[in-house]
């Protein structure tokens, strides 16, 4: 039997094991992410198209805080999140007008 304090210490380094873990599987998401939104960004400036889809910047929004809501996620959160992620994709489309 362990004592209380060295047990927590087990299921602290649990819980940071799959935190790196959770963290490489996000790095890793984006990256394929951004993959797909340079090449969005290479065909919109071939076909002279905006940087910017105010439209489906929106759905995506509301697609996001739906997914946040079921998956116990702060709505506000995940809205600023897209937004950031958004701002960066906009910026890149831009650099390949």
């Amino acid at each position: 039997m362990t004592d209380p304090v060295t047990r927590a210490a087990e299921v602290l380094k649990d819980h940071r094991a799959s935190i790196d873990r959770l963290d490489a599987i996000l790095v890793y998401t984006l990256g394929e992410r951004f993959k797909h939104t340079q090449a969005v960004g290479k065909l919109k400036a071939e076909h002279d198209l905006p940087a910017s889809d105010p439209t489906r910047e929106t759905s995506q929004i509301e697609r996001l805080e739906d997914l946040a809501k079921r998956a116990d996620l702060d709505p506000e959160f995940a809205k600023s999140f897209l937004n950031f992620i958004i701002r960066e994709v906009i910026q890149n489309h831009k650099k390949f007008q």
